[in-house]
């Protein structure tokens, strides 16, 4: 299947052609040359004027319902989503129906999803049934090919299991990524604590439920010796916290959802189920410190934090409804509207995601596999009922005009225009 894509801006920090206005030719599966090229006899011609190619983005953090919930989100279904928005891969979280924390069940996903464009790789359980009593089967979901283990959006509360559950991973060498949250703190509530949640008459959730949980976390992970990643983290005291440990030479890693860098607790005025999520939505003060967390290299990836949920669990009063929303199309618009530049789009959302989970990094020169995803920042469109290619509709973008649209996704010798 050979491939032209003609006037396009290379963003790839690790290439040589990084900030260049290329021409990028694909001939089975690989790049054969960059550079201003003549097209041949036989190749299809994609004209990218005014658009970026980076290497293709992955998410470290989404949700299908397969097995188990397949009318929120089935396979199929999550992979059309990843595509129109600018991923070739995927790591798929466990809290599915069974739990995947088997051999087995790893196998599943690996063999339901193998051939697609998107490269969809489990992450098992860390405990049976996420229940963070007995450790699941870690080592034999590895040699099936699980790249992480988490308890999805269950924090790990037991001190003592969590330590043990490091100990056992540092011996496979395996990513632990968890979710920070102090539960007998955190209690019922629903949204941040803050004059908001007062004014709103809700329970509020307050940072220090998360950033006592990443302060546990590391001090585990500093006596275990060994790596852990925390996910989702959402307040301005969770960067603090990681940042210097990371000066201390704590083996900490964390990443942050593309909503959280835009969204903020004062949408929630009118009670709209689709703006609850986990963690809340915090304040200005905080979504500004996530943004200089990722500056300056203290967040390391971006994530979609993708969560179907069907329309039952969703169009009812605010404090029933499911948490999460749709998320894998409107990344990309959200890190705009953030004002990150693409170079920091490229390395958060595509780079060290891959780098996080020791996986190949794809690399925008001549010779290697291709892998990439071309985007056009200025380029508007509307996210509605037929633009939206998951299974569900729990998204408070829909229905709006976004900026910034992927047009071109290519990998595993297979490629798709949007």
């Amino acid at each position: 299947m050979n491939l032209l894509v003609k006037n396009v801006i290379i963003a790839d920090p690790q290439s040589q052609f990084n900030k260049q206005e290329c021409d990028v030719r694909v001939v089975d599966g690989q790049i054969k040359n960059i550079g201003k090229l003549t097209a041949q006899q036989g190749e299809t011609i994609f004209d990218a004027s005014g658009a970026f190619l980076t290497p293709g983005f992955f998410d470290l953090n989404c949700v299908a319902g397969d097995p188990g919930f397949e009318t929120k989100e089935d396979l199929e279904t999550l992979t059309a989503a990843a595509k129109a928005g600018g991923f070739t891969g995927l790591a798929l979280l466990p809290q599915a129906y069974p739990v995947v924390q088997s051999k087995s069940q790893v196998e599943y996903i690996i063999n339901k999803t193998k051939n697609n464009l998107v490269d969809v790789l489990p992450v098992g359980a860390i405990s049976q049934n996420r229940e963070a009593k007995e450790l699941a089967e870690l080592f034999d979901m590895q040699q099936a090919g699980a790249v992480a283990f988490s308890d999805g959006d269950k924090a790990l509360q037991d001190d003592g299991f969590m330590s043990r559950a490091l100990q056992y991973a540092k011996g496979l060498d395996a990513l632990l990524m968890v979710y920070p949250e102090n539960k007998s703190i955190a209690g019922k509530s629903q949204i941040n604590e803050s004059k908001n949640s007062v004014l709103l008459g809700m329970k509020g959730l307050p940072a220090l439920a998360e950033e006592m949980h990443i302060a546990r976390d590391i001090f585990l992970a500093t006596y275990n010796e060994t790596k852990i990643h925390i996910s989702n983290i959402s307040t301005a005291g969770s960067a603090a916290l990681i940042r210097k440990a990371k000066k201390d030479g704590v083996q900490v890693s964390c990443d942050v959802t593309a909503h959280h860098l835009v969204f903020t607790e004062e949408l929630l005025a009118d009670f709209d189920s689709n703006y609850k999520v986990k963690p809340p939505l915090r304040g200005k003060a905080d979504v500004k410190a996530l943004i200089a967390g990722l500056k300056d290299g203290t967040i390391d990836a971006i994530t979609s934090q993708h969560r179907p949920e069907e329309i039952e669990f969703k169009n009812v009063e605010f404090e029933i409804a499911h948490y999460g929303i749709i998320a894998l199309q409107t990344v990309l618009p959200l890190l705009l509207k953030a004002g990150l530049d693409v170079g920091i789009i490229a390395e958060k959302l595509a780079i060290n995601p891959r780098k996080l989970l020791n996986l190949n990094i794809p690399v925008i020169e001549e010779g290697t596999a291709a892998n990439f995803t071309v985007f056009n920042p200025n380029e508007k469109w509307l996210y509605n009922s037929s633009s939206n290619f998951s299974k569900s509709a729990n998204s408070p973008l829909l229905g709006t005009e976004l900026t910034g649209k992927v047009i071109l996704v290519y990998n595993n010798n297979q490629y798709k225009e949007s």
